[in-house]
Protein backbone atom coordinates (compact mmCIF):
# COMPACT_ATOMS: atom_id res chain seq x y z
CA UNK A 1 0.00 0.00 0.00
CA UNK A 2 1.32 3.86 -0.83
CA UNK A 3 2.09 5.90 2.10
CA UNK A 4 -0.28 8.55 2.46
CA UNK A 5 0.65 10.34 5.64
CA UNK A 6 1.98 14.06 4.77
CA UNK A 7 3.02 14.24 8.80
CA UNK A 8 7.04 14.14 7.17
CA UNK A 9 6.36 16.50 4.78
CA UNK A 10 4.56 19.22 6.68
CA UNK A 11 6.76 18.53 9.58
CA UNK A 12 9.52 19.22 7.36
CA UNK A 13 7.59 23.31 5.86
CA UNK A 14 6.48 23.73 9.11
CA UNK A 15 3.78 26.44 8.83
CA UNK A 16 4.22 29.88 10.41
CA UNK A 17 1.27 31.93 11.37
CA UNK A 18 1.63 35.35 9.65
CA UNK A 19 3.75 34.59 7.37
CA UNK A 20 3.46 34.01 3.51
CA UNK A 21 5.40 30.76 2.11
CA UNK A 22 5.78 30.12 -1.21
CA UNK A 23 8.31 27.98 -2.97
CA UNK A 24 8.98 26.34 -6.09
CA UNK A 25 10.22 22.46 -5.87
CA UNK A 26 10.97 19.92 -8.43
CA UNK A 27 9.16 16.86 -8.90
CA UNK A 28 10.26 12.98 -9.23
CA UNK A 29 9.78 13.24 -13.00
CA UNK A 30 11.87 16.82 -13.29
CA UNK A 31 8.70 19.31 -13.10
CA UNK A 32 9.21 22.54 -11.05
CA UNK A 33 5.80 23.00 -9.15
CA UNK A 34 4.94 25.81 -6.98
CA UNK A 35 4.02 25.16 -3.16
CA UNK A 36 2.33 27.10 -0.67
CA UNK A 37 2.14 26.60 2.79
CA UNK A 38 -1.25 26.97 4.91
CA UNK A 39 -1.96 26.02 8.15
CA UNK A 40 -3.66 22.87 6.78
CA UNK A 41 -1.67 20.99 5.01
CA UNK A 42 0.57 22.52 1.33
CA UNK A 43 -1.54 24.05 -1.72
CA UNK A 44 0.58 22.91 -4.78
CA UNK A 45 0.07 24.35 -8.49
CA UNK A 46 2.03 24.12 -11.95
CA UNK A 47 3.75 26.89 -13.44
CA UNK A 48 2.35 26.82 -16.84
CA UNK A 49 -1.13 25.73 -17.87
CA UNK A 50 -4.04 25.17 -15.67
CA UNK A 51 -2.72 25.73 -11.67
CA UNK A 52 -4.66 22.38 -11.01
CA UNK A 53 -2.79 20.97 -14.12
CA UNK A 54 -6.46 19.48 -15.82
CA UNK A 55 -6.78 19.56 -19.46
CA UNK A 56 -10.51 20.55 -20.43
CA UNK A 57 -11.40 19.13 -23.47
CA UNK A 58 -8.12 18.53 -24.66
CA UNK A 59 -7.54 22.20 -24.10
CA UNK A 60 -4.99 24.37 -21.49
CA UNK A 61 -8.07 25.71 -19.55
CA UNK A 62 -11.86 26.58 -19.95
CA UNK A 63 -11.11 30.01 -20.74
CA UNK A 64 -9.11 28.64 -23.74
CA UNK A 65 -11.97 25.94 -24.80
CA UNK A 66 -14.61 28.15 -24.75
CA UNK A 67 -12.35 30.55 -27.00
CA UNK A 68 -11.73 27.69 -29.69
CA UNK A 69 -15.44 27.35 -29.36
CA UNK A 70 -15.98 31.00 -30.01
CA UNK A 71 -13.68 30.67 -33.08
CA UNK A 72 -15.60 27.60 -33.95
CA UNK A 73 -18.69 29.88 -33.94
CA UNK A 74 -17.33 33.21 -35.93
CA UNK A 75 -15.90 30.45 -38.70
CA UNK A 76 -19.79 29.13 -39.38
CA UNK A 77 -21.65 32.33 -38.42
CA UNK A 78 -19.40 34.69 -39.91
CA UNK A 79 -19.35 36.76 -37.02
CA UNK A 80 -19.58 36.68 -32.98
CA UNK A 81 -23.50 37.81 -32.97
CA UNK A 82 -25.22 35.60 -30.90
CA UNK A 83 -22.79 33.28 -29.49
CA UNK A 84 -23.39 32.71 -25.39
CA UNK A 85 -21.87 30.46 -22.59
CA UNK A 86 -23.87 28.36 -20.24
CA UNK A 87 -24.28 29.49 -16.25
CA UNK A 88 -22.81 27.01 -15.40
CA UNK A 89 -19.77 27.54 -18.15
CA UNK A 90 -19.28 30.69 -16.48
CA UNK A 91 -19.00 29.23 -13.01
CA UNK A 92 -16.33 26.75 -14.30
CA UNK A 93 -14.34 30.02 -15.77
CA UNK A 94 -14.99 32.23 -12.41
CA UNK A 95 -13.54 29.19 -10.21
CA UNK A 96 -10.31 28.67 -12.71
CA UNK A 97 -9.88 32.22 -12.63
CA UNK A 98 -9.77 32.00 -8.77
CA UNK A 99 -6.89 29.27 -9.25
CA UNK A 100 -5.15 31.77 -11.58
CA UNK A 101 -5.80 34.59 -8.76
CA UNK A 102 -3.58 32.32 -6.40
CA UNK A 103 -1.13 31.12 -8.53
CA UNK A 104 0.00 35.14 -9.46
CA UNK A 105 -0.31 36.30 -6.00
CA UNK A 106 2.07 33.57 -4.95
CA UNK A 107 4.52 34.06 -8.44
CA UNK A 108 4.58 37.55 -7.30
CA UNK A 109 6.06 37.26 -3.76
CA UNK A 110 9.07 35.10 -5.16
CA UNK A 111 9.55 37.89 -7.90
CA UNK A 112 8.24 35.89 -11.01
CA UNK A 113 7.25 38.69 -12.19
CA UNK A 114 7.13 37.81 -15.83
CA UNK A 115 4.41 34.82 -14.94
CA UNK A 116 2.76 37.27 -13.23
CA UNK A 117 2.23 39.16 -15.96
CA UNK A 118 1.26 36.26 -17.96
CA UNK A 119 -1.70 35.19 -15.48
CA UNK A 120 -3.09 38.62 -14.71
CA UNK A 121 -3.17 39.20 -18.51
CA UNK A 122 -5.09 35.77 -18.54
CA UNK A 123 -7.58 36.95 -15.91
CA UNK A 124 -8.43 40.12 -17.57
CA UNK A 125 -9.49 37.79 -20.93
CA UNK A 126 -11.51 35.86 -18.83
CA UNK A 127 -13.51 38.81 -17.54
CA UNK A 128 -13.99 40.41 -20.49
CA UNK A 129 -15.01 37.38 -22.54
CA UNK A 130 -17.80 36.67 -19.90
CA UNK A 131 -18.84 39.88 -19.51
CA UNK A 132 -19.32 39.74 -23.53
CA UNK A 133 -20.88 36.20 -24.17
CA UNK A 134 -22.17 35.20 -20.27
CA UNK A 135 -26.02 34.47 -20.46
CA UNK A 136 -27.18 36.71 -17.54
CA UNK A 137 -26.62 40.22 -15.93
CA UNK A 138 -24.76 38.05 -13.45
CA UNK A 139 -22.77 36.22 -15.34
CA UNK A 140 -21.37 39.19 -17.15
CA UNK A 141 -20.74 41.26 -14.08
CA UNK A 142 -19.68 38.86 -11.16
CA UNK A 143 -15.77 39.33 -11.98
CA UNK A 144 -15.94 42.82 -12.69
CA UNK A 145 -15.58 43.93 -8.84
CA UNK A 146 -12.07 41.87 -9.52
CA UNK A 147 -10.63 44.15 -12.08
CA UNK A 148 -9.11 47.02 -10.33
CA UNK A 149 -6.97 44.26 -8.84
CA UNK A 150 -5.70 42.27 -11.33
CA UNK A 151 -4.96 45.37 -13.43
CA UNK A 152 -2.86 46.79 -10.36
CA UNK A 153 -1.21 43.61 -9.93
CA UNK A 154 -0.23 43.65 -13.73
CA UNK A 155 0.97 46.95 -13.03
CA UNK A 156 3.23 46.68 -10.15
CA UNK A 157 4.83 43.29 -12.08
CA UNK A 158 5.22 45.47 -15.33
CA UNK A 159 7.12 48.25 -13.22
CA UNK A 160 9.01 45.57 -11.26
CA UNK A 161 10.83 44.22 -14.79
CA UNK A 162 11.36 47.95 -16.04
CA UNK A 163 13.36 48.38 -12.37
CA UNK A 164 14.87 45.53 -12.36
CA UNK A 165 16.40 46.31 -16.13
CA UNK A 166 17.29 49.76 -14.57
CA UNK A 167 14.39 51.56 -16.29
CA UNK A 168 12.74 53.63 -13.82
CA UNK A 169 11.07 55.80 -16.52
CA UNK A 170 10.01 52.79 -18.19
CA UNK A 171 8.57 52.08 -14.78
CA UNK A 172 7.09 55.26 -14.05
CA UNK A 173 5.09 55.39 -17.69
CA UNK A 174 4.03 51.61 -17.04
CA UNK A 175 2.60 52.80 -13.66
CA UNK A 176 0.85 56.04 -15.21
CA UNK A 177 -1.37 53.88 -17.67
CA UNK A 178 -1.95 51.46 -14.66
CA UNK A 179 -3.56 54.43 -13.01
CA UNK A 180 -5.47 55.50 -15.93
CA UNK A 181 -6.84 51.66 -16.77
CA UNK A 182 -8.10 52.30 -12.91
CA UNK A 183 -9.68 55.53 -13.74
CA UNK A 184 -11.58 54.11 -16.42
CA UNK A 185 -12.79 50.84 -14.39
CA UNK A 186 -13.58 52.45 -10.90
CA UNK A 187 -16.91 53.77 -10.49
CA UNK A 188 -17.58 58.04 -10.49
CA UNK A 189 -15.86 59.20 -7.37
CA UNK A 190 -14.40 56.33 -5.97
CA UNK A 191 -10.74 56.38 -8.11
CA UNK A 192 -8.82 58.51 -5.39
CA UNK A 193 -10.30 56.55 -2.72
CA UNK A 194 -9.00 53.43 -4.07
CA UNK A 195 -6.27 51.18 -2.45
CA UNK A 196 -5.32 50.01 -5.67
CA UNK A 197 -4.22 53.68 -6.78
CA UNK A 198 -2.64 54.24 -3.72
CA UNK A 199 -0.45 51.44 -4.01
CA UNK A 200 0.79 52.37 -7.43
CA UNK A 201 1.23 55.99 -7.04
CA UNK A 202 3.06 54.54 -3.54
CA UNK A 203 5.46 52.71 -6.30
CA UNK A 204 5.44 55.32 -8.67
CA UNK A 205 6.85 57.90 -5.85
CA UNK A 206 9.90 56.21 -5.02
CA UNK A 207 10.72 55.35 -8.34
CA UNK A 208 10.08 59.42 -9.36
CA UNK A 209 13.56 60.89 -7.70
CA UNK A 210 15.48 58.34 -9.78
CA UNK A 211 14.39 59.96 -12.92
CA UNK A 212 16.94 61.33 -15.18
CA UNK A 213 16.33 65.17 -15.12
CA UNK A 214 15.57 65.20 -18.85
CA UNK A 215 12.61 63.22 -18.74
CA UNK A 216 10.91 66.56 -17.04
CA UNK A 217 10.58 68.02 -19.93
CA UNK A 218 8.64 65.26 -21.04
CA UNK A 219 6.31 65.01 -18.31
CA UNK A 220 5.83 68.80 -18.69
CA UNK A 221 4.83 68.20 -22.37
CA UNK A 222 2.19 65.42 -21.36
CA UNK A 223 0.94 68.00 -19.01
CA UNK A 224 0.21 70.35 -21.26
CA UNK A 225 -1.65 67.88 -23.49
CA UNK A 226 -3.46 66.57 -20.61
CA UNK A 227 -5.03 70.04 -19.78
CA UNK A 228 -5.49 71.03 -23.50
CA UNK A 229 -7.48 67.09 -23.96
CA UNK A 230 -9.54 68.50 -20.42
CA UNK A 231 -7.96 65.41 -18.95
CA UNK A 232 -7.87 66.57 -15.38
CA UNK A 233 -7.40 63.47 -13.45
CA UNK A 234 -4.19 62.53 -15.73
CA UNK A 235 -3.19 66.06 -14.97
CA UNK A 236 -2.86 65.78 -11.50
CA UNK A 237 -1.01 62.48 -11.57
CA UNK A 238 1.68 64.53 -13.72
CA UNK A 239 1.78 67.29 -11.19
CA UNK A 240 2.66 65.01 -8.55
CA UNK A 241 4.98 63.39 -10.92
CA UNK A 242 6.63 66.80 -11.40
CA UNK A 243 6.78 68.16 -8.12
CA UNK A 244 8.45 64.70 -6.94
CA UNK A 245 10.73 65.36 -9.23
CA UNK A 246 11.23 68.87 -7.37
Amino acid sequence: MAKKDLSEVLQEWPHESGRFLVRLVETHDGRTVLQIRIDLGILQMEVVGRPDGMKIQGCDSSLEFQKQELDRYQAAQGSSRGFVISEEDCRALREEAAQYFHRYVAMFHIGRFEDVVRDTKRNLECIEFCRDFGTTDEDRLALEPFRPQVITMRTRAEAEIAVAGEQPGIAVKIINQGLEDLEDVLPPGHFENSNEVSLLRGMRDLLVPKLPSSQRAELEDRLQRALDAENYELAAILRDELRQMS
